[in-house]
């Protein structure tokens, strides 16, 4: 297709859209994906080669599992400078509706391009702040409609998902250019362009208070409840196994603190390391270190693993919030706001990583995350202020049962286990005394079995800590500072674990904080609040 096409069915007196000529991009193999909000929704999907933008329309966007063949329509080719439009085209025009940057960057095909295209199956990498890894493009057969249909198609490599995950255009729904979405566009009359003339979009980043860093800020917490929060006021994330980071960098200086006010940066100096890379002067900066394993889950005992022997490069610090920036003390601006900063910071680094969410269809999304034996996960009110306590405008549904104990003491082990036994486990009740809640004598090593053994021996006392000491032989008691992380099945008649492994020490919790993890009561469902007005702590 030439562009007489593109432009044969456009008024450019009346449209903001370039009426354009054949060029090329730096790189000359550039693609875009804007969301199309006209008479109905769908995505442009655009390939720059030979001075022009191959353009595909697909109704449902682009999915990232390979079993998902996503319908593209084979449109008019469009100039290269369409590639940075976002704006909105007037009523009675071709294509009117708003128009969203949803994601560029570079594209390599696999093969000589040109031949491939020619014949109906082109296959190629792309390089996008939002995309990447391989997709396939594949005509169908030709109809008698003026238009082709192919299809566009993930192939199975790293960056392939399934489920609610591989849902991307649901996942990620702000401009890569602005932050906007689509509605905060719609919505806005001053963007609509007359006589051809546009106004460029501002940067969506939100209004906070102008004040020095703080030098402590203390982590907001998600309330335990039974339901997934219902409503599209709800977004919700995956909840991470490893340990809660607030990071705080002050001109190229960056520290990292526990939930309890720890400085932790020596110990995870590869991820304050990468923070220095962000493009900010200063900021707080509130997310998760884990390590991941091959399919995308986090381990707690991988990261335990990970620290003891040393391999910071597997650590990956996943970013949820930005309370500050920048000279901004943004703690009382609304959370999505927040989110958009922070996913343009975080865009394309490494071992830092942004936490994403989706926004509604908390049920299967939780199902999804259950089905990939993920711990559970964090509901928000999409509006939110950052409250440093425990609220329930964040709130945490887990899929298996995993509860924090203090260890009481150890027993001896049996046959050629080395080390322990089984760790004698306790909770505090609200008389302050510390329960026995059972033991644990699996998911060690025969390291950690080692280490746990030493650092016991140096805290043993003769007498039980427990209030109601369990009748075993050869157990060593010990003083109840040190905190197991432990998964099980259920608890007993007589509220003990059952069936219970051990994940791994805490070092970031006070043993005296340590009581059983008890769900809220479901949530009411809250009536949807106007976007931007104040949320009540």
């Amino acid at each position: 297709m030439a562009l007489e096409t593109y432009r044969k069915k456009r008024d450019f007196k009346k449209t903001p859209e370039p009426s354009g000529k054949k060029g090329r991009t730096k790189s000359s193999n550039s693609f875009v994906i804007q969301k199309h909000a006209a008479r109905r929704l769908h995505y442009d999907f655009r390939l720059e080669l030979d001075g022009v933008l191959l353009s595909w329309a697909v109704p449902r966007g682009p999915s990232l599992d390979p079993k998902e063949k996503r319908l593209a329509v084979q449109v008019e080719d469009h100039p290269i400078d369409y590639g940075k439009f976002e704006g909105i085209i007037p009523e009675n025009q071709y294509g009117a509706g708003s128009v969203l940057l949803w994601d560029c960057g570079t594209w390599m095909a696999k093969g000589d391009a040109r031949k491939s295209y020619a014949q109906g199956k082109l296959k190629f990498d792309l390089h996008g702040q939002k995309l990447h890894g391989g997709w396939t493009l594949v005509r169908m057969d030709k109809q008698q409609e003026p238009k082709e249909n192919w299809l566009l198609i993930k192939e199975r490599d790293e960056e392939a998902r399934s489920g609610a995950e591989a849902e991307i255009v649901d996942r990620k729904v702000e401009s890569v250019e602005s932050g906007y979405t689509v509605e905060q566009i719609s919505a806005d009359p001053k963007r609509v362009w007359k006589g051809g003339k546009s106004r460029k979009l501002k940067s969506a980043v939100p209004e906070g208070r102008t004040t020095a860093l703080p030098q402590k800020i203390k982590p907001q917490l998600a309330t335990l409840v039974k339901e997934v929060p219902q409503g599209d006021d709800w977004l919700h994330e995956i909840k991470y196994d490893g340990y809660r980071i607030l990071c705080r960098v002050s001109a190229g200086k960056v520290r990292l603190f526990s939930r309890n006010g720890l400085d932790w940066t020596r110990r995870f100096q590869a991820v304050a390391d990468a923070v220095k890379k962000l493009p900010v002067k200063n900021a707080w900066l509130d997310g998760e270190v884990v390590v991941q394993k091959p399919d995308g889950s986090t381990s707690f005992q991988a990261l335990q693993n990970a620290l003891t022997e040393k391999r910071e490069v597997d650590l990956t610090y996943y970013l949820f919030d930005v309370p500050y920036c920048n000279g901004q003390d943004l703690r009382a601006s609304p959370l999505i706001e927040r989110k958009r900063l922070l996913a343009k910071l975080v865009n394309g680094k490494v071992q830092i990583r942004y936490s994403d969410h989706v926004e509604g269809k908390g049920d299967a999304f939780f199902s999804q995350a259950c089905s990939h034996d993920l711990e559970g996960i964090i509901s928000k009110q999409r509006d939110s202020k950052y409250h440093a306590a425990r609220t329930r405008d964040w709130v945490k549904v887990k899929c298996g049962r995993r509860q924090e104990f203090v260890i009481g003491g150890y027993t001896d082990p049996a046959g050629s286990r080395k080390g322990l036994g089984a760790l004698l486990l306790g909770i505090y009740g609200k008389t302050g005394a510390l329960r026995y809640s059972g033991k644990v004598g699996t998911g060690f090593n025969e390291r950690s079995l080692t280490e746990l053994k030493s650092r016991l021996e140096k805290i043993e006392r003769q007498s039980s800590p427990f209030s109601n000491p369990p009748r075993k032989r050869g157990v060593h008691w010990v003083q109840p500072v040190l905190i197991a992380e432990v998964t099980f099945t259920e608890w007993t008649d007589d509220h003990l674990v059952r069936h219970a492994s051990f994940q791994g020490l805490r070092e970031d919790k006070n043993a005296k904080e340590i009581e059983e993890d008890k769900p809220a009561v479901k949530i009411e469902e809250k009536k949807t609040r106007a976007r931007g007005t104040e949320n009540s702590s």
